[in-house]
């Protein structure tokens, strides 16, 4: 019984040593989430390289690109606790002001009122 102790123990002292992260990157069409082991005291970067992901997408650039914890903005020197998610984004393709801008005129081409409430009736 003691062995058995002692191997629980090993065990506890193991995972009290390292954490669980998953790192994202999506695509417009798949997602990757890769789950993996670091040690306690990890950064960002360190589970980015850790987790493999650059070497299957090999177009990414962590110092480029921007990077996550749980959606919100962190540096790549962001220092990991157990079960954070690390996301890796994408640049943008289309400015949002510009994008919603196109959005408006195609349902106002389609004859509706949207994006002019705003005006009088006279001139809708």
């Amino acid at each position: 019984m003691a062995q058995n102790d002692a191997g629980a123990s090993d065990a506890s002292s193991l995972t009290a040593s390292s954490l669980t992260v998953t790192v994202c990157y999506a695509l417009p069409d798949v997602q990757t989430l890769i789950e993996c082991r670091v040690p306690v005291g990890s950064t960002a970067i360190e589970a980015i390289r850790a987790s493999a992901i650059l070497e299957r997408y090999p177009e990414l650039d962590p110092q480029a690109c921007k990077i996550g914890i749980f959606g919100k903005v962190q540096s790549l020197d962001t220092v990991l606790t157990q079960g954070d998610r690390v996301e890796l984004y994408r640049p943008l393709t289309v400015d949002p002001k510009v994008a919603r801008q196109r959005r408006v005129e195609k349902i106002r081409a389609g004859g509706s009122t949207e994006g002019r409430k705003w005006q009088s009736k006279e001139t809708r």
